[in-house]
């Protein structure tokens, strides 16, 4: 497989020349009736994004999902000769967001750091990386700017440079022996040897020592292709990194799943933590996963944790690490001083 745009953004302009070209005949002759045109190709002029917008919205209303996909698309000027295209309902969903579009062209994201605590020791031994805004005209919820980019053709560019910048920032303010869990889309990762050499090569750039990086399969994503993430997996092991699997015990991130992948580290969702200490249904639970994850060699981690109870419970059965706003929230730089 192909990455699709996991390195340039194609710029939309804001006037110039809309190209669209089929290898459907019969769709260029109906594409060039609906706007009275003819020719070999589709070519119409506009004066604005206003215009442009307005010319998009005619073709969506006009052809089916189908049909609409075998149109690729480019902005020109009157000198280019030839533009990267890409397919139409792609090029439309960016049209309709070019603030995110600008956020990932101008990179306006960083990193924040949540702690990760030694359940037993009570001391920091991690951080989870999260993406924030850095500019309050191009805010961003980050599950809204992710599901933007799945919808434009841009997963993989973002997933990537979403890595890319927590590699960085944790260079800046973590020192070695420090784990940092970074999250990543299996799904953006159509080939490992290729779609992971900029992480890798960021790793080398900021002189991270790669034993102290966890990758984390996020939450929103479903194993669907337990093979594919396999070789992930060992792409990042090869490498001297470690891989987490995120929501055990909901969805997708069954028992099995943890069998068949064996991370390093593995994360019991919060629904699991939350008043544990006086749930037996979730403490039966959380010890028979504490047991399997022991007998594999599987560091535990337990998310949510918004009460001491809640920590002591989990300690007390084996689960040896902890994360959660009762620790500290996300934050610009670590934090070393928590909550005891």
């Amino acid at each position: 497989m192909l990455c699709n745009n996991c390195g340039f953004i194609p710029k939309v302009l804001p006037n110039g020349i809309f190209e669209i070209t089929t290898p459907s005949p019969i769709l260029l002759e109906s594409l060039n009736a609906l706007f009275n045109l003819s020719g070999e190709s589709f070519l119409i002029p506009y004066d604005n994004l206003t215009d442009l917008t307005d010319i998009c919205s005619r073709i969506d209303d006009h052809f089916s999902s189908n049909a609409s996909k075998t149109f690729s698309c480019a902005t020109l000027t009157l000198r280019d000769d030839k533009k990267p295209a890409i397919a139409f309902p792609h090029f439309y969903v960016r049209l309709q967001n070019l603030n995110y579009i600008t956020i990932m062209q101008e990179g306006l994201f960083t990193a924040h750091m949540q702690p990760i605590l030694s359940l037993e020791r009570n001391e920091t031994v991690a951080y989870e990386f999260l993406l924030r805004p850095t500019n309050d005209h191009y805010s961003f919820q980050p599950f809204k700017l992710f599901e933007m980019a799945q919808n434009s053709g841009l997963q993989s560019f973002l997933d990537s440079a979403a890595r890319t910048k927590a590699i960085e920032i944790s260079s800046k303010f973590l020192p070695n022996g420090i784990k940092r869990f970074i999250n990543f889309l299996p799904s953006s990762i159509y080939d490992p040897a290729h779609c992971l050499k900029t992480t890798f090569r960021a790793v080398e750039d900021y002189n991270v020592n790669p034993g102290d990086l966890v990758f984390e399969v996020v939450e929103t994503e479903q194993i669907q292709r337990i093979d594919h993430l396999k070789k992930i997996f060992t792409s990042y092991k090869q490498e001297g990194m470690k891989v987490a699997l995120d929501d055990l015990g909901t969805g997708y991130a069954t028992k099995e799943i943890l069998l068949a992948l064996k991370p390093d580290y593995a994360k019991i969702d919060r629904q699991f933590i939350d008043q544990c200490y006086r749930d037996r249904s979730k403490q039966d639970a959380l010890r028979e996963i504490a047991k399997l994850a022991n007998e594999e060699g599987i560091q535990l981690l337990a998310e949510g944790i918004e009460r001491k109870e809640e920590a002591d419970f989990c300690n007390d059965i084996g689960i040896s690490l902890g994360q959660g706003y009762y620790f500290g929230k996300p934050s610009e730089k670590p934090l070393f001083h928590l909550h005891t």
